[in-house]
Parts: structure tokens; C-alpha cells; sequence
């Protein structure tokens, strides 16, 4: 058999696997998915717009599913929603694809039909923003072109087996997955069972430490290392906490923080409550996210 042939047949292997696309009830196409279990479809949770999903499979059925489980800050989602017997597609065998391995990309297309594309894994170890702000990394990066509405569809090795989840485009020609490791499969297992991951959040928006530096500047303050609050979520933890917009945090826990993905891996691994110092002006106060009233020099 030649090369070509190889290929074809890997093809057809492949489109076999892919069974359905995901939208919101009355909404345009959001995404695509695939079916990791009976009853269940992987996408990404950005493609997950309230609880109630439309998935349409091959062939143009349609059913509505509930979201069993989110990860928003990983971008998961996990619906529930009947299969009928659609094929479930496998995972790989947890180890990391090599540079240059052969990839298909999965994805939906209008009408419940299936596009698929291939190329070669290009990176490994990627980052890129959740939803959520935060950094997710580990990802592989690969080639297979992927049209809008790809999200959430699958990335497959040569025998349909699942080795990523299609979640982000960068640059021209360059595709970003989240890899089909264990950990993984164990995170979608875990949100099948609706187990939904919720993590330590302050509800502002930040700027980095040299927009902070920059503002100490023009007005006459000394310069310090932190992360500029730049907006606050009424009610959220940080409001409640008497943070505001124009605080500097400089530590979380103890710990000195410089830069914004620093200041969200320390939240999400710091247990609630927690203090913040934050300077104001020329002023330094540490407040309690969390734990009802605020610290020491909190007005």
C-alpha cells in the first residue's frame, strides 16, 4: 500500500469517528464536540452559552443535552445528551505526540456533516488564555487548517484515536489543542459526573506590573513591583474585601507578585481566606479576601 493510500484510508478512519456538533438552543453554530462516552460530548466551555445545549449529529439529528459538568478557566465542557449509539471515539494512549507526527483535524460543518483536515504536530508545550484570563498551558500546537467553529472538535492520530481537543487558533496556519493525557480523560470524567471546577477568584481586571510602574511615574511615586487593579466586580470578592480600582497588589499570601498570570496561580492555589497587601497612593494596607471583615489599614 502506498503512502497515499495509507493516508486515505486514515482518512476514512477517521471521518467515521466524528459524529456531531454542538450550539446553544437559538443560537447560531457555536462549536463542535465529540463523544467521549455513551450519553456524553466533550467541547470547549466557551462554546457552552446557559445549560441547555442543541448537539447535531451526522446525518442532521439533533438532541438537546444538558452541561453535566464546566471547567471554565480549562475551557471544558461536558454535555449530557443521548448519543443513540453514535461511536464513541477512543482516547490515545496518554503519551505525548512527537514533533512531526501526522494529525487530523475534526470539525463540524452546517447540516451535521463533518470536515476533516490533516498536518503534523508543530509545538508542543503552547500557552494561551481561557476564558477565564488564565493561562492554560501544555497545549500542542499542529497544522491541520481548521475553519471557524472548529472549537471543541477532535485532534486524531492515524488510527481515530483521540490525542487533543481543537480549542484556539494562533497566528496564520497554526492550531493550538489541549492535549488528551490523563489528566485529562481524568477531568472529563470527573465533569461527566458533574463534578464542575470552581477556583479562588478576586473579580477584578488587571493590568501588568509596567502599565503600574508607568503610572508611578507620571505621577511623581516611587516605582514598585505589582499588578494594577483596573477594574472590580461589584460584590465579588475583592469589593467586599475593600480592594479598588488603581490598588497595586503586591502580595497574595505572603507572597511578593508581580505579574498577572503570577497573581492567578497564587488564588487558585491559595486557600480562602487569604490576605492582600496592596498599596494606594503612597500608602501600604493588607485586607482578608474571604473572611469577612478586612485587615489592618483597610478603611
Amino acid at each position: 500500500m502506498s503512502a497515499l493510500d495509507e493516508l486515505s484510508q486514515a482518512l476514512t478512519t477517521v471521518s467515521a469517528a466524528i459524529r456531531c456538533r454542538r450550539r446553544t438552543a437559538r443560537s447560531r453554530l457555536r462549536g463542535s464536540g465529540v463523544v467521549t462516552a455513551d450519553g456524553q460530548v466533550l467541547t470547549n466551555a466557551h462554546n457552552v452559552r446557559g445549560d441547555e445545549v442543541t448537539v447535531t449529529f451526522a446525518g442532521g439529528r439533533t438532541a438537546t443535552g444538558t452541561v453535566a459538568g464546566v471547567d471554565v478557566d480549562g475551557d471544558l465542557a461536558v454535555i449530557a445528551v443521548d448519543t443513540a449509539g453514535a461511536p464513541v471515539v477512543g482516547w490515545s494512549n496518554g503519551s505525548e505526540p512527537a514533533l512531526g507526527s501526522v494529525v487530523f483535524g475534526a470539525a463540524a460543518i452546517a447540516g451535521g456533516g463533518a470536515r476533516v483536515t490533516f498536518g503534523t504536530i508543530s509545538g508542543i508545550e503552547r500557552s494561551f488564555r481561557g476564558p477565564g484570563g488564565r493561562r492554560i498551558g501544555g497545549s500542542i500546537e499542529h497544522t491541520a487548517p481548521l475553519a471557524p467553529g472548529s472549537s471543541g472538535g477532535p485532534l486524531l492520530d492515524l488510527e481515530g484515536r483521540l490525542v487533543g481537543l481543537n480549542t484556539n487558533r494562533i497566528g496564520e496556519g497554526f492550531y493550538l489543542a489541549l492535549p488528551a493525557d490523563a489528566a485529562l480523560q481524568a477531568r472529563v470524567e470527573a465533569l461527566g459526573r458533574g463534578e464542575s471546577v470552581s477556583r479562588p477568584r478576586l473579580g477584578i481586571a488587571v493590568a501588568p506590573g509596567r502599565v503600574a510602574r508607568h503610572l508611578q511615574r507620571s505621577v511623581g511615586l516611587p516605582e514598585r513591583d505589582g499588578v494594577l487593579v483596573r477594574a472590580v466586580e461589584d460584590d465579588g470578592p475583592a469589593a467586599k474585601a475593600g480592594i479598588r480600582e488603581g490598588d497595586l497588589i503586591v502580595e497574595i499570601a505572603g507572597t511578593p507578585v508581580t505579574e498577572p498570570d503570577q497573581l492567578q496561580e497564587l488564588i487558585a492555589s491559595t486557600s480562602m481566606p487569604f490576605e492582600v497587601k496592596v498599596v494606594r497612593g503612597a500608602d501600604e494596607r493588607t485586607v482578608s479576601v474571604g473572611g469577612g471583615a478586612s485587615a489592618s489599614g483597610e478603611a
